[in-house]
């Protein structure tokens, strides 16, 4: 059995195959690599538009239809979603001309009958769903309500990814989400994933360099009037010197949301705290002060 890839060799096309309607047979191949086992095509192309990652992307970014994705373990799990690592990768091609290969984080929040979802209402106060009974749903805890919030949760994840590439906030980059799926760069070295900044013990100079990070990344949001809503060093990871913000579904608008400012404030007294253990000075009623500043009310 042969399978339609997106690489471009007309001579590889059999005289008696059939291109699915539409296709401009110029640009497909046959090719006969299948998905074995923890294996399957790339989900990249069943995406919409509206599911992918901002423009400009990445060169590393695969996107073609000849591309496989494999299951390489589970690099995290938690109480409300777990992080997988995947390979995409066009099979027989150059690994390392970008475009062909890349290793990418998968956040999938779990169904009902495996998860704790616990996300706290103060986050989503200012939010709602489309649909009014989706909202009841939510509301009431129901089976469907929680089946409906993990969508939710995947898709304010992927929102909140994409908007703070595009104002320039150390992120990991978000490929597509799909679902209760959300793939996105996978911040580390080979496929060990980065350090978070609670595990990292660094200098003087070190540590300065990483809490002038910190605070540029919440002046980003704070300037766009945004506040992470749960900001701790468990969240921010350490890559090769640059810190890297991760978690990001409870991303809140700081004057829509009614806790908006004392979430904010939390996370100023959570970065505070952790940097003046490490015997860093650190004032977060200041630094507060700053980024009320910055939202501009």
């Amino acid at each position: 059995m042969h399978f339609l890839s997106s690489l471009d060799s007309l001579d590889a096309i059999d005289d008696n195959s059939v291109a699915p309607f539409g296709a401009d047979t110029a640009s497909l191949v046959f090719q006969a690599a299948e998905p074995g086992d923890d294996q399957r095509w790339s989900t990249w192309p069943a995406t919409l538009p509206s599911e992918r990652g901002p423009q400009p992307r990445p060169d590393w970014l695969v996107t073609s239809a000849a591309a496989i994705d494999t299951e390489l373990g589970v690099v995290k799990t938690g109480k409300e979603a777990d992080l997988h690592l995947i390979e995409r990768a066009i099979p027989d091609a150059p690994a390392d001309v970008p475009g062909n290969h890349v290793l990418l984080a998968a956040k999938r929040y779990r169904s009902g009958d495996h998860s704790d979802f616990h996300r706290s209402a103060i986050y989503t106060e200012g939010r709602g769903t489309r649909r009014s009974r989706d909202q009841r749903a939510v509301d009431n805890r129901s089976t469907f309500g929680r089946a409906v919030a993990r969508v939710q949760w995947a898709s304010a994840e992927f929102e909140a990814l994409a908007r703070l590439t595009e104002l320039g906030a150390s992120v990991p980059y978000p490929v597509q989400v799909s679902e209760t799926e959300v793939l996105m760069e996978f911040i580390g070295d080979g496929r060990v994933a980065a350090p978070r900044l609670a595990q990292v013990r660094s200098q003087p100079d070190e540590l300065r360099e990483l809490f002038a990070q910190i605070v540029e990344f919440m002046h980003t949001l704070a300037n766009a009037g945004l506040a992470h809503g749960d900001l701790s060093p468990y969240n921010l990871l350490v890559h090769r010197e640059r810190v890297v913000a991760i978690d990001l579904p409870q991303v809140v608008d700081v004057v829509a949301n009614p806790q908006g400012f004392d979430l904010l404030h939390r996370d100023c007294v959570n970065v505070c705290e952790w940097f003046t253990r490490q015997r860093l000075e650190c004032d977060a009623e200041q630094l507060f002060g700053e980024l009320v500043g910055a939202v501009g009310i």
